[in-house]
């Protein structure tokens, strides 16, 4: 989503965010933190890293006037006028301790950054950031006394990960500033993305791409799991990825014709689909281009294995929507009064 080659840390403070359910208060710093060469050069890859491999991005939301929204308040302020840093990231850290509305909401560091030079497509733009730091890992600190080398063992913050973050980008398209999230430890998926920054999914075709690949999952698994088995099941989600890998714009009715063979299980979509767009609040297009990032990633969560309770996996290859047709056949064994799958094949592999 974003590149980091050209990218600077021009400002960054550090507060702590406490909890309302367990008494602990915030403690707010006043000053600028001061990087020396190796904390710099270990911080910057640490905080951008996340966001380079995102393939979704975020927009502010607001009930009635998106410019109440806080952060994106906040983050306006910071674009116009850096001189005011310290003052709003503290009322950043401040609205943070607000939507601690429950008592596993985990206290932790926050860091607020302006990034100079983040490259976003084919722009040089510059961001806030702000950062949560929840988790502490435990290392072994040497030091040398009385001529002799000893341990201790102290706690730190991990360089690998942030737990969660968001960069908000100088830079907008017809929806609002471009806004990316990241959330390692996901405990109240609410917290961090609708009640803290309070944005949505802009209309656009990674989200069209997603709405529609997780509406043809909960399909299979709901619908066709139950009803037909795990083998239609899979069937129907290969078929589903190889018709989106070879077709740049989806449209809906030709989605149904090339998957369905037989009209009653159009029916079934249909009908589920929906309930699915009224549960989810959204409406899912009849015609969309294809986001190959979103398929890519989406395709990567989709499990077409058969698991049998007789402790043998029968695995189907999701780009070969056809195999599982062609190759294998389910049945009934009246001797030993169980079903099974028979599987033609040429050689081992």
């Amino acid at each position: 989503m974003i590149k980091r080659t050209k990218a600077s840390l021009s400002k960054a403070i550090l507060h702590k965010v406490g909890n309302k359910f367990n008494s602990t208060k915030n403690a707010f710093s006043e000053q600028e933190l001061d990087f020396d060469e190796i904390s710099y050069d270990l911080m910057l890859p640490y905080l951008l890293r996340p966001f380079g491999s995102l393939v979704e991005s975020y927009r502010f939301n607001h009930h009635s006037n998106i410019s109440l929204n806080e952060i994106n308040s906040y983050a306006s302020q910071l674009f116009a006028d850096e001189s005011d840093f310290v003052d709003v990231s503290k009322h950043i850290v401040t609205h943070l301790f607000e939507q601690s509305n429950s008592a596993q909401i985990k206290t932790g560091d926050v860091l607020v950054c302006l990034f100079n030079d983040i490259q976003y497509e084919d722009l040089f733009v510059n961001a806030v950031g702000i950062f949560k730091i929840e988790t502490r890992a435990e290392f072994f600190q040497t030091y040398l006394e009385n001529n002799s080398y000893d341990i201790i063992t102290q706690k730190g913050i991990p360089t690998k990960k942030v737990d969660k973050g968001c960069l908000i980008l100088n830079t907008s398209d017809t929806e609002g500033n471009i806004i990316l999230s990241v959330d390692n430890n996901s405990y109240d998926t609410q917290y961090w993305i609708k009640h803290f920054l309070n944005v949505k999914y802009p209309d656009d075709h990674n989200q069209h791409t997603k709405n529609y690949i997780e509406l043809c999952k909960d399909f299979s698994e709901e619908i066709l799991k139950p009803t037909y088995g795990l083998q239609e099941r899979s069937t129907f989600l290969a078929k589903t990825i190889d018709f989106f890998k070879e077709n740049e714009v989806i449209n809906v009715e030709n989605f149904k014709d090339d998957v369905f063979e037989d009209d009653s299980y159009k029916a079934l979509f249909d009908d589920y689909k929906k309930g699915f767009e009224t549960d989810h609040s959204l409406v899912i297009r009849n015609q969309f281009d294809v986001s190959e990032s979103v398929l890519k990633k989406q395709k990567q969560k989709i499990k077409t294995e058969i698991k049998l309770d007789t402790n043998i996996q029968i695995k189907l290859d999701v780009d070969a929507p056809d195999a599982s047709a062609e190759y294998l056949e389910r049945g009934y064994d009246d001797v030993k009064k169980m079903h099974y799958y028979k599987v033609y094949f040429n050689e081992e592999k």
